[in-house]
């Protein structure tokens, strides 16, 4: 039987919307949820609620001592169900359930624990170097976010989303991604066993341009927070931006991936397989420009290319698999029309069409293509997919204009050993995050954010906090003061 996806609100579900979307396990084709997507009244109704938890204030105003032993229920309902909702993800976006288990689910959880010590830790500001006055700052919530999150990483993502917003002691109505809301939908279910106030925390579903511009127009909402495409980052920052709303959008990425000759060779290798075919490929962060030294280059292609072929494309429920299938059909095809054509002064190295052992599903061989230059299309548009594009490199200078030549800035990664040229890149590399000598690390107290196309804003600690809350300034004289006595 068809699983029907609802909204949530107040704590209720609520299944009242349009003609149901159809939500597709990409490992078979077969239709396994259908969503209505939440009309306007819907959507309007969730946000009355969240701006009623909000101004009833039992959230915002709870000890935040209390406030951290909700945060850290909520992750361990999470570990509590992490077996059932890696099942969930798996059947709705194809990730390897392996990786969904180890990695996501465990940092949903994190998400909540991690907020939780930071508000414990948070502390304002006080300014007495005027002898009369004792001036102080402090942090309030902002009211109601909206939050509306991706369908490559959906309970990685949407649970740093409401864990960070409502642990300042905001409300939050969250719209995932129509493509994938089965897992963080569950997720938001489950919270509600945390001890959370009614209203803190609601879902509703549908497409972006409806139930989610609907969403970021209400006037009750405060804020807006979004994971994407930057075409859609574009229309959601212009939208907020009319609307005097501050905006955080966390965009695509093309991210460049410098491999030194003087690096660990066999370290370089794994970590830029790691960079490109994890989560399928399907991620922002993605380290999907590598560029590769003369020196070394055709000992690390031949390598790279090696390895490319024996990654297990397979059923996402399978341990040994390490690619599962794209999330859908035209995602599949979108991935694919990267695939050069021949005479196009691109070389096609492996993979470069959909997977001949599977009759049904979205599955693609890991393509890896030698690009004639960085203006090939394969270096300056985002693919999203198990897709890497090789650039060989002379000089260090050269390494840092290729890597630069691109409309996004969200990560970079370089290897090499020598700390001085690590530490020269890192200052001439134009992105957000720089790794060094290692895949993907989060820090969830540093700030992460995009440069360029990439975005406006971070997450974060602090990044978090900044935007989650308002400053107030607060001026008290430290004893009685005399002022001039007007119209005596």
């Amino acid at each position: 039987m068809t699983e029907l996806i609802t909204a949530l609100i107040d704590g209720e579900t609520v299944a009242t919307g349009d003609a149901p979307i159809a939500v597709i396990n990409p490992a078979d084709g077969n239709l396994i949820a259908e969503l209505p997507e939440a009309d306007g009244a819907t959507v309007d109704r969730a946000v009355a609620a969240a701006r009623r938890a909000f101004d009833e204030g039992t959230w915002r105003h709870m000890a935040v001592d209390k406030r951290q032993e909700v945060l850290r229920r909520c992750a361990d309902l999470i570990d509590g169900a992490a077996d059932e909702l890696a099942d969930i993800e798996t059947a709705n976006t194809g990730i390897p359930r392996s990786q969904l288990r180890n990695r996501s689910i465990r940092r949903a959880a994190d998400n909540f624990r991690f907020f939780a010590d930071y508000i414990g830790q948070s502390v304002g500001d006080l300014y007495e170097q005027n002898p009369d006055y004792l001036t102080f700052v402090r942090r309030e919530p902002v009211g109601v976010a909206a939050l509306i999150s991706p369908w490559n990483s959906p309970l990685a993502l949407g649970s740093m989303k409401i864990a960070s917003s409502i642990a300042f002691g905001n409300s939050c109505v969250l719209k995932p991604s129509e493509q994938a809301p089965l897992g963080i939908s569950r997720l938001v279910a489950l919270l509600g066993d945390a001890g959370l106030p009614e209203g803190v925390v609601n879902l509703v579903n549908g497409r972006g341009a409806t139930t989610g511009d609907r969403l970021i127009r209400n006037p009750g909402v405060d804020v807006v927070t979004f994971t994407g495409g930057t075409p859609t980052g574009r229309v959601i920052m212009r939208t907020a931006g009319e609307l005097l709303k501050p905006a955080t959008v966390e965009l695509g990425g093309k991210s460049a991936n410098i491999i030194f000759d003087d690096t660990d060779f066999e370290q370089a290798v794994d970590g830029a397989l790691l960079g490109i075919f994890t989560n399928n490929g399907q991620q922002c962060l993605a380290g999907s420009r590598i560029l590769v030294q003369r020196g070394i280059a055709d000992r690390f292609i031949e390598a790279f290319v090696a390895r490319t072929r024996n990654i297990r494309v397979g059923d996402p429920l399978d341990p040994a698999t390490d690619i599962g299938p794209l999330v859908s059909q035209r995602h599949m095809q979108h991935v694919l029309s990267f695939v050069p054509e021949a005479g196009s002064g691109d070389a096609l190295l492996t993979g470069g069409r959909r997977a001949p052992q599977f009759e049904r599903g979205c599955y693609v061989e890991p393509t890896v293509v030698l690009a004639s230059s960085n203006d090939a299309r394969v270096c300056q548009e985002e693919i999203f997919g198990p897709f890497a594009a090789l650039i060989v490199f002379d000089t260090d200078e050269e390494a840092y204009r290729i890597a630069n030549a691109s409309r996004f800035g969200l990560v970079s990664y370089v290897w090499s050993q020598s700390i001085a040229r690590i530490m020269e890149a890192q200052q001439r590399i134009e992105a957000g995050i720089v790794w060094c000598n290692t895949p993907m690390m989060r820090e969830l107290r540093a700030p992460f954010g995009g440069y360029k196309d990439s975005g406006v804003g971070a997450d974060g600690g602090a990044a978090c906090e900044a935007f989650y809350t308002r400053q107030k300034t607060v001026t008290i004289p430290r004893r009685p003061i005399a002022l001039r006595k007007l119209g005596v």
